[in-house]
């Protein structure tokens, strides 16, 4: 594994080769000089400590789902009804990643719109199965946290939480105790940018605050993740083109610098359309720097994001800035978790920045993120079935991915564990090529509905890359 932050003269050399058509230039400001200032997207975080909720307050709320209201309880903590900015994504954080949380977490929310209260809502509990490996540089940063699931609830401007731990905890940690240092965070993912083409009279490249000479409206940020995309897509392009199967094949020879041959790379799937970065508005100074790559690909783990199925495809975006938002902010990661997004109308997103025909290393697998790659459906697939569109998606992504790296999507691999709670640290273990995220760790995800598409995404994935 290495990492490798984009100089200047490598973003300003990848400016020179791949000119854009039509730059997306978010139009916030315009100095008067007539350049695009570079603007970052907007969004943000407010976090909240969770406090001790004795029996009169229990006392209080006897309508709450799963929640005792007898004085002899489990620890309670949480936050009394109240008014709050304006956010639309929520989850429960807490100090020590390696502390695990054993109870119930439970949400309702006031709509901005309609200033109606929801029905309380279950929160999911990930204890650290979506993070970095044990021993891994991003989890060894001190500032990883423990995290349940983020949760979608739409733009809403009240929240009320409850967090209760499970009675009768077995005797291999202290009994209904809740981790040190909960909060809530509710984090809003900022408007959509605003997409304008350059005019001819803003192409000028502009400098960032280090004065160093950057594409037409993006930051220096911005232009090196774009840049980890090029040739596939021009410098500030919000999209990647989806490319036939012969097309697909030229571009990834032409892109591997000579490293791979059309004779050799026989089966390689069509290219996807594929939303950059850029495209779905993430603000790149949030996130760690340098780009970490693992050595290559021999797997593709499947994920939902747990955070509920009621976003419109048109908010998928927004979903994905509060995701960005809720990994590096809240939970403390490098950047996003995952490779990869989809959403449940079948669009592909890129997801970790350092390129998506990159071997870029993730944190959505613990234990297995090396040589590795995650995709993650956004939504919950426990009992809702996912849309066709979507599961064909993730068949059409692994097929061009994998095709890549030379991966049979029917066949087994071997990975080695890096630890976690079903596999020691060390073990060689046989996996599916692509496997759902429960293969690699005791969880539910990418839940049951989704699980049970696996076998028929394999097939198809293959099939796309003419095997």
């Amino acid at each position: 594994m290495r990492g490798f932050l984009a100089s200047s003269i490598g973003v300003a050399t990848a400016a020179a080769l791949a000119l854009p058509l039509a730059l997306p230039t978010p139009a916030l400001a315009t100095p008067s000089t007539g350049a695009v200032a570079p603007v970052t997207p907007g969004g943000s975080t407010q976090s909240l400590p969770l406090v001790p909720l004795g029996p009169s307050a229990d006392r209080r709320t006897p309508g709450v789902p799963g929640m005792s209201a007898s004085p002899r309880v489990p620890e309670t903590q949480g936050l009394d009804a109240r008014e709050v900015k304006t956010f639309s994504l929520v989850g429960v954080v807490w100090d020590d990643a390696g502390t695990e949380l054993h109870g119930r977490v439970q949400v309702r929310t006031r709509s901005a719109r309609t200033a109606a209260w929801s029905d309380w809502q279950d929160v999911e509990i990930h204890n650290s199965e979506h993070a970095a490996d044990p021993g891994a540089a991003e989890r060894a940063s001190g500032r990883v946290r423990g995290a349940t699931a983020p949760l979608w609830v739409g733009e809403s401007d009240g929240v009320e939480v409850r967090v209760q731990a499970e009675p009768g905890a077995p005797s291999t940690r202290p009994g209904s105790r809740l981790p040190s240092g909960m909060r809530i965070e509710l984090v809003d993912p900022g408007a959509d940018v605003p997409v304008r083409a350059a005019d001819g009279k803003n192409g000028g490249p502009v400098g960032d605050d280090k004065g160093e000479v950057v594409a037409p409206g993006m930051t220096m940020e911005t232009a090196e993740a774009s840049a980890a995309n090029v040739p596939h897509a021009a410098l500030g392009a919000d999209e990647i083109p989806e490319l036939n199967k012969a097309d697909s094949t030229a571009d990834a020879v032409f892109a591997s610098d000579g490293e791979l041959t059309a004779a050799a790379a026989p089966f390689i799937g069509p290219r996807p359309r594929i939303v950059t970065r850029k495209g779905w508005g993430a603000d790149e100074s949030l996130r760690e720097k340098a780009f970490v790559y693992t050595g290559t690909v021999k797997a593709a783990f499947v994920h939902h994001s747990a955070s509920g199925n009621n976003y419109a495809c048109k908010d998928a975006p927004a979903v994905l800035r509060s995701l960005y938002r809720y990994h590096v902010i809240s939970s403390g990661w490098r950047d996003l978790g995952y490779n990869f997004a989809v959403d449940k109308c079948g669009t592909v997103y890129e997801g970790r920045a350092g390129g998506v025909s990159k071997a870029v290393l993730g944190a959505h697998t613990m234990g297995f993120n090396t040589n590795s790659m995650g995709v993650v459906v956004l939504g919950t697939y426990t009992s809702a079935a996912p849309p066709a569109v979507a599961v064909d998606a993730v068949s059409r992504l692994t097929a061009w991915k994998l095709g890549l790296f030379g991966r049979d999507p029917r066949g087994k691999t071997t990975l080695t564990s890096g630890g976690g709670n079903r596999y020691p640290k060390g073990r060689n273990v046989s996996m599916n090529v692509i496997s759902g995220h429960r293969d690699g760790f005791a969880t539910e995800c990418p839940g049951k509905k989704l699980y049970g598409k696996l076998p028929t995404t394999r097939t198809n994935s293959a099939k796309l890359q003419g095997r």
